[in-house]
């Protein structure tokens, strides 16, 4: 019976799409944010407070027990201790649970870089290669480039040149101080950058209704 059951829910399936959650998305069915690497304390056997696997978080690893001990058994289900800060539940909500990183920094998806299509190299006219060196920060690229700035060589810096570390801090030597006090959006500040901090400043600058509509035209 059962399996009859279970065969009409999955010809009620047409199909399944899988896609990564905005963070938007991500913080409103996040329980908590995690704070430290740490998993298990290593005298107590208990996750650690902030840690991947904290109990505040994702709740208690016994039913109806909260970290402290100070609440214990079903009667006191749904209350928050105000020692330890986890919820008196079942332990099983641990399964349902997420928790959220705040990054310092961007991060770049392996899904839309190491993926074919590469996704943000072909939206950003670059190959794997060159994408890659930007992202595990091996070379700066320029964002920005007002006229007149010249590499080492005595040639003119363009949108999209990649730079290493010496050739982009010579460049910043060489330019105004006032330079260093204008906004990015400026178009007289010279911006370079690397990582997936640079992937992010140079997907904003694309018009994706411009360009949807350059490409319709072709």
């Amino acid at each position: 019976m059962r399996n009859t059951k279970n065969n009409r829910q999955a010809q009620d399936i047409n199909s399944i799409k899988i896609s990564l959650s905005s963070p938007e998305d991500i913080l409103a069915k996040s329980s908590g944010e995690v704070t430290k690497p740490e998993t298990i304390n290593y005298r107590t056997y208990k996750p650690e407070s902030g840690g991947l696997f904290c109990e505040r978080v994702f709740g208690p690893t016994k039913d109806f027990e909260c970290h402290c001990g100070k609440y214990k058994r079903i009667r006191y289900r749904g209350i928050v201790c105000d020692r330890c800060g986890v919820e008196v539940t079942e332990k099983k909500v641990r399964r349902e649970r997420i928790g959220h990183i705040n990054l310092v920094v961007p991060v770049a998806h392996i899904w839309y870089f190491r993926t074919l299509p590469n996704k943000i190299g072909y939206l950003l006219g670059l190959p794997s290669k060159r994408l890659d060196m930007i992202i595990y920060y091996e070379r700066y690229v320029v964002i920005n480039a007002p006229e007149g700035i010249l590499n080492a060589e005595g040639e003119e810096v363009k949108y999209l040149d990649f730079l290493t570390e010496e050739e982009y801090l010579d460049i910043l030597d060489a330019q105004p101080l006032e330079n260093q006090y204008l906004s990015e959006d400026d178009p007289n500040k010279f911006v370079a950058k690397m990582g997936a901090e640079a992937i992010h400043s140079l997907l904003s600058k694309i018009n994706l209704d411009d360009l949807s509509y350059a490409l319709r035209d072709q």
